[in-house]
């Protein structure tokens, strides 16, 4: 059975979706994940307004195309993250309000939990959906870190240190998944430096840092892995009862002129001494048939 592809719409907000929809569609695309930014997805109207949802799924379907999952990657960052002010410029009014970090990651925890009510709305107003069908909806997202600053252990960091990072990651997260849990929805954490959870050890800290939450997962990207020397076809390998969401994008590592290593040198993205930086699928150095052997095996 052919997997359905779709456009994420997260690096298309400056576009109002009707006209992104059809943009789409001309590229060839089975249908869109929709981000929680720009008008792409209000989570407040699709967990209040079910003529929201239809209409949303209406606009969709006068483009022939589908949905399977809706993404908080901007929300989410700002659950366990020390917040500053780079913050302010990607989250809504409502969950910067003053700006007090503690209350920015409160909010951010709610409207998280509403995501996932939001995103169950979606996926049971689905056209042709059966009423007897029972099936994940999925919310895409990260997690933010309060431990990211400290990725090299200098002043010395010690284990203890990581381990209440790991904790309160655990204590901010285990009542979002458990909302999660009530309304049938999966989260997948794009694995992702910055993130609580960036390689394949990382994850494994996270997965028990939330006691083994059922409700998280992953949303599997190998662009963010392979220039950090991380195995990631191995991933998909490790964690294939998690993988409840794949992003194919690619990357490229060691082509820069070596004045720019692997944490980025402060540089910005298209810089050409980088030693890594993002491309289009199939014009960098992840193996993609790889990645594809490894999804199939697993299932």
């Amino acid at each position: 059975m052919p997997r359905p592809v779709t456009l994420f719409t997260g690096q298309w907000a400056d576009l109002p979706l009707e006209k992104l929809a059809p943009l789409a569609k001309s590229m060839g695309y089975d249908g869109l994940e929709l981000a929680c930014w720009g008008d792409h997805f209000d989570v407040d109207a699709a967990a209040s307004s079910k003529r929201y949802v239809q209409e949303k799924w209406q606009l969709l379907q006068d483009h022939g195309l589908t949905a399977f999952a809706i993404s908080n990657h901007l929300v989410g960052q700002a659950v366990c993250d020390l917040i500053d002010e780079r913050h302010k410029a990607i989250l809504p009014p409502s969950v910067w309000g003053d700006g007090d970090p503690e209350g920015v990651r409160k909010r951010a925890a709610r409207q998280m939990i509403l995501t996932a009510k939001a995103a169950r709305a979606f996926l049971d107003a689905k056209p042709g959906r059966n009423n007897g069908d029972d099936f994940a909806a999925v919310v895409n997202g990260f997690t933010g870190s309060s431990i990211w600053h400290s990725i090299y252990a200098f002043p010395p960091t010690s284990q203890a240190y990581w381990d209440k990072g790991f904790a309160d990651f655990g204590k901010r997260w285990i009542p979002i998944l458990d909302a999660f849990e009530k309304v049938n929805v999966n989260f997948g954490l794009e694995v992702h430096p910055t993130e609580i959870a960036f390689d394949i050890a990382s994850s494994r800290r996270a997965i028990e840092a939330v006691k083994g939450h059922r409700r998280f997962g992953f949303n599997y990207d190998p662009s963010h892995l392979g220039y950090q020397g991380v195995d990631y076809v191995k991933f998909i390998r490790v964690f294939a009862d998690r993988i409840y969401h794949v992003h194919m994008k690619d990357v490229w590592w060691g082509h820069g002129d070596g004045s720019i290593g692997v944490f980025g040198g402060h540089s910005n993205f298209g810089d050409p001494g980088r030693y890594w930086d993002f491309r289009s699928l199939g014009h960098g150095d992840n193996r993609f048939e790889d990645v594809i052997v490894a999804l199939n095996d697993t299932g």
